[in-house]
């Protein structure tokens, strides 16, 4: 049976996962779908710990996204055997990792999603549709009125799903191709909006690099090799223009400097991780691999309960640049996923057999990747670590002007009339496509325009994630987990806001009066929209 909708949410990231609530919340009818198995995106089936913001744990997101993390830390608390000073931690980081205050495993995330949603599910509020892609749609007028939808394991099994609004909360920012929506790709040439790190020329597939995840744990005296990748000779002799040495090797550039600084490997170090910090304005954290993105520290809990840590890796040497995955076609896209897969399963063999130990040896057999942490049979993720989407050419489009510290100053910044929500982090590029080495600058804590969420000429289509209308450069700061989810609740909200009181989001934006309505609704959802004094890194 084709299920009837107020509001379709095509893609269960962290975008579409706050969107289908934020709807829910309000009493409209929602599908959602998701090519893959997991709802969750960045934090599940992608894998990759949340990136945020030093003040995440006072202030700077939504009240849901405080939810979903606190969550997290209540599953640990309730289900883990954590030793008492770590259950006793408010701010508890159950991987005791360096990138997030909140590492955690993607199985956690997943059923605390899950749980959120399930009292929606129950009530007949949400259908969940997952292992659907988008084909197709049909627009016409300014609107879109229908998506197709495939199964991608029941023999290619299609359905159609009409809605009044429809959500492109997908990776790439696929419907906006599928239906017609007007798009950037890529990098935009300098003379669009004057920004000092824009090439001279459009770039479309000049793209940041994609990253296929993957979870280990370390076992002393085992030996876990994997087969020998079929592209391994490939990676293990490659090395770029602009990098220090083999990309398989421990030195790599420092994202800020570019400069080369070597990075340290040690497996299951005996730190105590309560002594981590973590905090990316005083410290990136990324030089020490292990710690860097851990996910669960053995020593958090009672002794005995787990004989490893496990960790994630999504590395300098695990990013993959040699094809864009979008805007040069389905095959140039499949060959992108599958050469970053083996770039993965390149770095984890040569991790086994060939990285430099600290003892002078070779190797780390004991090495285990982990398909139970994953969701795979291999331990690598499900879907790559998508960074840069299609971008709607936007009623409001923020640029390196809005938010880079160079150009507004650590206190500066735009500040929007249509302000929607807040976030904060560097404006951070990964090696592209298009040759580029890291661009990593500083940003001040920025404000999400209503504008940026809202097309230029299609009425009823709203993004939900990476694909507003940000730039080639300042995506590199909007990209992030509290931004999306911030930016698809928006999109939950004004959609159900625009059926409840038969307007459109073009005259929510524009006109003062329904944009202060619907910011009320807002602020009585928990959205953060302004920030208190704080400086900018």
């Amino acid at each position: 049976m084709i299920p009837k909708a107020d509001i379709l949410i095509v893609g269960g990231g962290l975008g579409g996962v706050a969107a289908a609530l934020a709807a829910c919340r309000a009493g409209r009818a929602v599908v959602l779908t998701e090519e893959t198995d997991w709802l969750g995106g960045q934090l599940t089936s992608q894998a990759v710990p949340p990136d945020e913001h030093p003040w995440v744990e006072q202030f700077g997101t939504t009240a849901s996204y405080r939810q979903l993390r606190e969550g997290i830390r209540q599953f640990y608390r309730q289900w883990y055997p954590l030793r008492a000073e770590a259950l006793a931690l408010t701010d508890l980081n159950p991987g005791a990792g360096r990138v997030s205050k909140l590492c955690h495993e993607p199985r956690v995330a997943l059923a605390v999603i899950e749980a959120m949603l399930a009292p929606h599910r129950a009530a007949g509020r949400l259908t969940v549709l997952t292992d659907h892609r988008p084909v197709a749609a049909e627009a016409d007028n300014d609107v879109v009125r229908s998506v197709t939808l495939e199964h991608r394991q029941d023999n290619g099994r299609q359905i159609t799903v009409s809605a009044r609004y429809v959500i492109d909360a997908t990776e790439t920012g696929e419907l906006l191709d599928l239906a017609g929506v007007e798009h950037v790709v890529g990098a935009e040439a300098r003379s669009a909006y004057d920004e000092p790190h824009a090439p001279d020329e459009a770039q479309p597939l000049n793209q940041q690099g994609i990253t296929v995840c993957f979870a280990l744990s370390h076992h002393e005296g085992e030996d876990h090799t994997v087969e020998r990748p079929a592209d391994y000779d490939f990676w293990r002799a490659y090395r770029p223009d602009f990098w220090p040495g083999p990309l398989l090797g421990f030195q790599a550039p420092d994202p800020r400097s570019l400069e080369s600084v070597p990075r340290t490997f040690e497996p299951n170090p005996e730190l105590d991780p309560l002594a981590v910090s973590a905090d990316q304005s005083a410290d990136a954290g990324d030089k020490e691999l292990w710690g860097f993105r851990r996910i669960l520290a053995r020593k958090l809990h009672r002794p005995g309960a787990f004989d490893s840590d496990i960790t994630l890796v999504n590395w300098p040497l695990n990013d993959y640049w040699l094809k864009p995955l979008v805007g040069a076609g389905a095959e140039t896209g499949a060959q992108a996923v599958a050469g970053a897969r083996q770039l993965s399963l390149s770095v984890l063999y040569w991790l086994q057999t060939e990285a430099p130990r600290q003892d002078g040896g070779t190797g780390f057999p004991g090495l285990r990747p982990r398909p139970d942490v994953t969701g795979t049979p291999d331990g690598l993720a499900k879907a790559p670590y998508v960074r840069e989407s299609r971008r709607i050419e936007a009623v409001t489009t923020v640029t390196e002007h809005d938010v880079a510290i160079d150009l507004v100053g650590p206190y500066g910044g735009t500040e929007y009339r249509d302000s929607v929500g807040v976030g904060n982090y560097r404006i951070d590029l990964h090696p592209s496509t298009g040759g580029d080495n890291y661009i990593d600058i500083g940003s001040v804590p920025f404000e999400i325009p209503l504008g940026a969420l809202v097309p230029r000429r299609v009425r009823n289509l709203l993004p939900a994630g990476k694909n507003i209308g940000t730039t080639h450069i300042t995506n590199g700061c909007y990209r992030l987990h509290p931004v999306e989810w911030n930016i698809g609740e928006v999109a939950g909200a004004l959609a159900a806001h625009c059926l409840a009181e038969d307007v459109e989001p073009h005259q929510v934006q524009a006109e003062d009066k329904r944009f202060e309505e619907f910011a009320r609704g807002l602020d009585r959802a928990g959205v953060q929209r302004h920030w208190p004094d704080v400086r900018g890194y």
